[in-house]
């Protein structure tokens, strides 16, 4: 098995939205804003070679929206979704199954593009089969007010007009390497794969877990559909990568990819922080 960071740039977000109900103060140590009250995200991805998969997990942003739907996210940084994954070693082609932990467009625009020649938007990975739980899908196809702006249509009904959208809804056989929790307080069925590998367990946090400055349990991002769920589950979640030393990969830390935490007098904190290189 191998495993590769796959960067995909940076964006803004509003400070107190990805913090909610704590003080700017407080936050404004961890994740510095700009004069505008925005603080700089990672949208870092990772993919998977074991046998004859190579599995992307989430793929960003994208860039097929127009400049005023991007003016809201200043989008920066030298990275994109297809370089990193040349820088890995391989091409689009490659990639045999792309998982989403959830249907936000910052997780998964990345994974369909604008055609000029055919003058419709197709899936980016013609060979890969995309995976979602299909409680996510129906969730955001059918959304409620408050999530509508960040379920885009563009992003999600070309992957089932080209019939590559498959269903997760238990641990599939498909991927003997990967594990799902499920998780419902940041958007119904999130899905947060571990992997094993050698005698790790890497965890993808997405957004159950933003970044180390969320580690502590009210450090809930406003966005989340049911704040008080996302403590309850993180609380165990944290619990158990305490106990069992995983090493979680940090999907929007501007600064660093991976950490370990553990127990101490004020609760569950962070132990380490390191590079997914550093560990392979």
């Amino acid at each position: 098995m191998q495993l590769f960071t796959i960067n995909t740039g940076f964006f803004k977000l509003d400070g107190g939205a990805m913090f909610g109900v704590v003080p700017k103060s407080i936050w404004n140590r961890t994740n510095p804003a700009d004069e505008n009250n925005l603080c700089t995200w990672a949208m870092r991805c990772l993919l998977l070679e074991h046998k004859n998969q190579l599995i992307l997990i989430d793929n960003g942003i994208g860039n097929k929206q127009d400049p005023s739907f991007f003016k809201h996210f200043h989008l920066h940084g030298s990275d994109s979704l297809v370089q990193s994954i040349h820088s890995a070693g391989y091409s689009i082609e490659d990639i045999t199954d792309n998982i989403l932990t959830h249907l936000h467009f910052d997780h998964c625009g990345g994974g369909t593009v604008f055609n000029a020649t055919k003058n419709q938007i197709i899936p980016l990975f013609t060979k890969a089969d995309y995976w979602v739980h299909s409680d996510q899908w129906k969730w955001a196809t059918e959304p409620n007010p408050r999530e509508k702006a960040s379920f885009l249509s563009e992003n999600l009904l070309p992957l089932k007009q080209h019939e590559k959208l498959n269903f997760i809804e238990s641990n599939e056989v498909k991927f003997e390497a990967i594990k799902f929790l499920y998780v419902d307080g940041h958007t119904d069925k999130q899905i947060i794969p571990h992997i094993k590998y050698k005698n790790h367990t890497i965890v993808f946090a997405a957004d159950l877990l933003p970044s180390v400055g969320h580690i502590p349990l009210p450090y809930v991002m406003g966005y989340d559909t049911r704040p008080l769920l996302t403590m309850t589950e993180k609380d165990c979640f944290l619990k158990e990568a305490a106990e069992n030393n995983y090493i979680i990969f940090l999907q929007h830390d501007p600064v660093h990819e991976c950490c370990t935490v553990h127990h101490t007098e004020k609760g569950i904190r962070v132990k380490e922080t390191f590079s997914l290189k550093e560990i392979l």
